[in-house]
């Protein structure tokens, strides 16, 4: 069975234990994003070296290419891709609205063309759940509609309610598994008494964990912030809350000391490829000349691959000759660091030291 139990508070914080079908998940937890069923750059062995026991794949990527019914047939999402940990998919809501052509939002759902090969498909609710289900999904994420912003708010209610209408549908059709379950998905824009009204809503049909939706999306860390803040309050105690979408080191430690307990993003992955580095001293870009002739590690503390067999000076030489191998140890690099910083909150939840940890 899936359980979520609370081991430490530290004000808002919570240090807990998430459980899976595939494993054991100790919160505050990141995860690595795997949206056409690998993370960039990585090997499945080299995911899990990071830290990493959770990634994130994606409903409408997967069930365009290379479809959900194949990777069914094919033993499921984690066989497919040599994962032996949970996975958790994103409904594919995000995707639809920011991706995919010529589309139009009903009651039913979302009628739209690929943006792949411009085919024809209506992914409703009950067809997303399902989709995740043929996946093998640890976690399946309810159906949503993510509000653009800005937008106004009697467009953000209409948006909002029309989630919450989802919600219930894809509660209804989620199949129950052991170890699998399904987390309700937060909306309401910037309005705090929308997200409440949502977070209630939500509660009152009763899910496994609960998301906090909609942001992360240029409104700014300080909303994003307020927002957490408004909606934490009216989520269940005993269940986990996902920010999804989130996000840089001190967004992440922002949002654990205000309630939060899972994350996902692609800026580490992301910035591993486009020469990026989060260090314990801060952000390094490795196109820098300054770097061409360092021997020095990119962060002396670090455990990962780049770090301890690699130089600044190489690394920059890797960038700079446009090989593979400088995005792959990046890549690396960052999902360590970030594992370990939210390793390190941990603990420092568990010995009420929270508010002392910034990033750097």
């Amino acid at each position: 069975m899936l359980g979520f139990e609370v081991l430490a508070r530290d004000g808002a914080a919570r240090a807990g234990r998430l459980t899976t079908a595939h494993g054991m998940i100790e919160t505050p937890v990141f995860m690595p994003v795997g949206t056409a069923a690998t993370v960039k750059a990585m090997t499945p062995e080299g995911v899990a070296a990071t830290g990493a026991r959770i990634l994130l794949g994606n409903t409408y990527h997967l069930m365009l290419r290379p479809g959900a019914e194949r990777v069914a047939a094919l033993g499921g999402l984690h066989r497919f891709m040599n994962w032996p940990h949970a996975i958790l998919t994103d409904s594919g809501g995000f995707q639809v609205m920011s991706l995919a052509k010529l589309r139009t939002i009903s009651e039913d759902g979302v009628a739209f063309r690929s943006h792949i090969d411009g085919s024809k498909h209506l992914l409703t609710p009950e067809r997303s759940i399902d989709v995740q289900r043929l996946l093998g999904a640890d976690i399946t994420m309810a159906f949503d509609e993510c509000t653009p912003f800005p937008a106004g708010r009697e467009a953000v209610e209409v948006s909002m309610e029309l989630s919450m209408r989802w919600a219930e549908r894809s509660r209804r059709a989620f199949i129950e598994r052991p170890g699998h379950r399904i987390f309700g998905i937060v909306q309401g824009g910037v309005h705090e008494d929308l997200r409440e009204r949502s977070a209630k809503r939500l509660t009152t049909i009763g899910f496994d964990g609960y998301a906090i939706g909609g942001l992360a999306i240029g409104e700014g860390q300080a909303t994003t912030f307020a927002m957490t803040e408004a909606t934490v309050p009216f989520l269940p105690e005993d269940r986990p809350r996902y920010l999804m979408g989130v996000g840089k080191p001190a967004d992440l430690i922002g949002a654990v000391k205000r309630g939060v307990d899972m994350f996902d993003c692609v800026l580490p992955t992301r910035s591993g490829r486009t020469a990026q580095a989060f260090t314990r001293g801060g952000t390094l870009n490795m196109r820098n000349a300054r770097h061409a002739d360092d021997l020095a590690p990119l962060d002396p503390e670090c455990r990962c691959p780049a770090c301890t067999g690699f130089s600044r000076a190489y690394l920059h030489h890797l960038v700079k000759a446009g090989e593979i191998l400088a995005a792959m140890l990046l890549t690396a690099h960052n999902l360590t660091y970030y594992a370990d910083l939210m390793a390190a909150m941990r603990e420092a939840i568990m010995a009420g030291r929270l508010a002392e940890f910034e990033a750097p």
